[in-house]
């Protein structure tokens, strides 16, 4: 007897970007996402406007995502989608749809939670790319989120330390801003920063016991050192841009990787897996691959298309769920601040 192949479809809608994915025995055979660039004008997500949004993306999204993997939906076995964390209006778009989709098609029905996607994205079937062992430590780092995970099993999770105000990727969207680079700024300062000297300029880091972070006072540090200096020369920054983001990318980097140090020791685990928005940051992946070699760490490190916001993440972690026929009903509501 030929064992029937399952066929999960993804639907991720969090924050700004509609996506859909679909999965095949843990290969993804398609990963379509629809970026929402009217965000660019305001320097930042407007709600309202991405939920409008994914009303109008989410269809086109889905059949792009069932014409590249080349089945229909009756093919579907499950339907995957974000529960939460993320933006209420945005979260409302893709969990109604998912929930309409499985009942017209009479499959499982799917929750995930986001943050535990962006860990799990490591399980893709990927050529060539060794997935992480149990149990072994997970930073998410993303433009909403940076928490160190203690990660047991799929989903035996236990978060050991997290931001006790900013997330490591508005600290470098707000710099960008502070810098006139528009949003989002994580990726142009990471360009510029190769242009430039990382320690030319000096930031303290944030001053927080444990395995928590804090980057307010960072941005509060960056945003008074740029207005002293162009006061003294209105040129300061276009004279000094590749340096300051070089710096600013240097400080963020080792504070990041500080933590993780202190999480190594506490918990004799070195296996360290990465994951959000901020790990395709070539800053931090380069100093992961140094530290890596020097103390003795096993890194793994997310291909750039599961590190932003996307459907591949949801659609393993249904997977992952749909063997164990963890399935929700459609009495399931989206959660903004669902925790892992």
């Amino acid at each position: 007897m030929v064992r029937k192949k399952i066929y999960i479809l993804g639907i991720e809608t969090s924050c700004d970007d509609t996506a859909a994915s679909v999965l095949c025995d843990g290969k993804i055979l398609s990963n379509i996402i629809a970026n929402q660039n009217i965000h660019e004008t305001y320097g930042g997500v407007v709600p309202e406007l991405a939920s409008r949004a994914h009303q109008q993306n989410i269809v086109p999204v889905v059949n792009q995502a069932l014409n590249k993997a080349k089945i229909v939906k009756d093919d579907l076995s499950a339907i995957a989608f974000t529960k939460g964390p993320g933006l209420m209006g945005s979260l409302l778009v893709g969990t109604s749809f998912a929930k309409s989709l499985a009942l017209g098609l009479n499959i499982p029905l799917i929750e995930v939670n986001h943050m535990q996607a962006h860990i799990l994205a490591h399980f893709i079937e990927r050529k060539g790319y060794e997935k992480p062992k149990f149990p072994f430590i997970a930073m998410t780092i993303s433009g909403g989120h940076t928490q160190i995970v203690k990660v047991d099993d799929y989903f035996k999770m236990n978060i050991i330390g997290e931001t006790l105000d900013d997330a490591v990727g508005e600290a470098f969207d707000k710099s960008g801003k502070i810098l006139g680079l528009g949003y989002p700024a994580g990726p142009k300062i990471d360009g510029l920063s190769k242009y430039g000297n990382p320690k030319k300029f000096t930031f303290t880091k944030p001053k927080v016991e444990g395995l928590n972070f804090s980057f307010s006072g960072l941005k509060t540090a960056i945003l008074y050192f740029i207005q002293a200096e162009t006061k003294k020369n209105p040129n300061f920054i276009n004279e000094n841009i590749n340096d300051i983001c070089a710096s600013i990318q240097y400080t963020i980097v080792e504070i990041l990787l500080d933590k993780l140090k202190i999480a190594t020791k506490k918990t004799g685990i070195k296996k360290i897996a990465i994951g959000g928005g901020v790990s395709a940051n070539s800053g931090i992946r380069e100093k992961l691959k140094k530290i890596e070699k020097i103390l003795g760490w096993k890194t793994y490190i997310p291909a750039f298309e599961y590190t932003t916001d996307n459907a591949a993440m949801i659609a393993i972690v249904g997977y992952l769920k749909y063997k164990k026929k963890n399935f929700t009903t459609q009495k399931v509501v989206a959660e903004p601040r669902l925790k892992i």
